[in-house]
């Protein structure tokens, strides 16, 4: 279906998004870290505080109203209204998205959910060790979206102006994932003030997965690796045509739609990294299980390896049961009750002979 040159040229477009998107991910993930590490001024000052004996004294009752955390995210804009929550948790994530009490509310849930015996775990360290491992997932193209960028230059038929209307899909994203996970923190605070008026010490939220949509928060991770593709794709598909075929071509289409096209790009990309991948970071954190960076990097390593000698002990002793099983067949009987057996037919031949004395004794 396609000529020589725009086979030649559709394998240019692909290097160009591939490398287009790498670049993407790349910014992001740094502008985002530069942000969390700013948090690590919070992590060092709470555990000065933890470790200063006259905060370490008893913990004293206060009311729940009077933290900061239950202030922002409970006392405040839409508390008595389910859809002006909604509203609240959209706006948040354009200012002060995650506050210094949202990090230590959040910290101590997840410390006393899943780390009650380590009181002086370390955070800020986790956060960013998955933020890590996520990132590997996020720069990988998947099939779903080539299957994406397929569709698209199907739909790019003149008149439609399909390379504009496309610019809002990870837009409207984006906008729904940080809502999203602004609303989660109003959710933990919502649960704790409607249940307690007053609590011994600092204040602790429950982590659940109920919170997340569909109850699975790796949804969160899914959709940001859709918006930073399409993004980049729009992105790409706006330098392969200018470079390839210039600015004036038909294909470039009219500048009252490139404009806003390049604007909304560069506006995810900023509010990606400076917004909604800090609060990935940190609210997919309060799900009812913690991931495998919990450990250092060496104890994964020892784990993983006692797992794997563990399954090949079991397999081993898995086999050697069934050969021994094979070995012994429905026809082996046990010594026992071939001794009992034994036994019997002794018995029957003296029988016998004794019949046969008789027999002759009586004849």
């Amino acid at each position: 279906m396609l000529s020589t040159t725009a086979l030649h040229h559709l394998h240019i477009f692909i290097f160009v998004l591939a490398c287009v998107h790498v670049v993407f991910c790349v910014l992001t993930i740094l502008f985002g870290s530069a942000r969390i590490r700013q948090w690590k001024l919070w992590e060092d000052s709470i555990s000065k505080k933890e470790q200063d004996p006259e905060e370490a004294q008893g913990p004293k009752f206060t009311h729940v109203k009077d933290h900061d955390f239950i202030k922002s995210r409970y006392l405040g804009f839409g508390k008595n209204s389910y859809i002006l929550g909604w509203v609240h948790s959209f706006f948040k994530q354009f200012y002060a998205s995650v506050t210094r009490s949202d990090y230590t509310t959040l910290r101590l849930g997840f410390i006393m959910t899943h780390c009650r015996g380590n009181p002086k775990f370390d955070f800020h360290k986790y956060m960013m060790r998955v933020l890590e491992a996520d990132f590997k997932k996020v720069v990988g193209i998947s099939w779903y979206l080539w299957l994406f960028v397929v569709i698209f230059l199907c739909l790019n038929v003149s008149g439609w102006h399909a390379y504009f209307w496309i610019a809002f899909i990870p837009f409207i994203l984006l906008l729904a994932v940080g809502t999203k996970l602004e609303h989660v923190i109003i959710q933990l605070a919502h649960e704790v003030a409607e249940k307690h008026v007053a609590v011994q010490g600092d204040l602790v939220v429950r982590p659940s997965d109920d919170h997340f949509w569909f109850n699975k928060p790796k949804i969160v991770l899914l959709l940001i690796h859709i918006i930073l593709f399409q993004n980049s794709f729009e992105l790409a598909f706006f330098f392969w045509i200018w470079v390839q075929y210039g600015f004036d071509s038909c294909i470039m289409g009219q500048v009252g739609y490139i404009i806003p096209r390049l604007v909304i790009g560069a506006f995810v990309q900023f509010l990606c990294s400076y917004s909604t991948l800090p609060l990935y970071a940190i609210v997919t954190q309060m799900g009812s299980s913690f991931k495998r960076e919990i450990f250092e990097e060496h104890i994964q390593e020892g784990l993983v390896g006692w797992a794997k000698q563990a399954k090949k002990k079991a397999g081993l002793r898995r086999t050697a049961n069934e050969s021994s099983h094979n070995q012994v067949g429905p026809k082996e009987e046990s010594p026992l009750i071939q001794m009992a057996k034994a036994g019997s037919r002794e018995t029957a031949v003296e029988e016998n002979k004794s019949g046969e004395i008789v027999h002759g004794t009586a004849s």
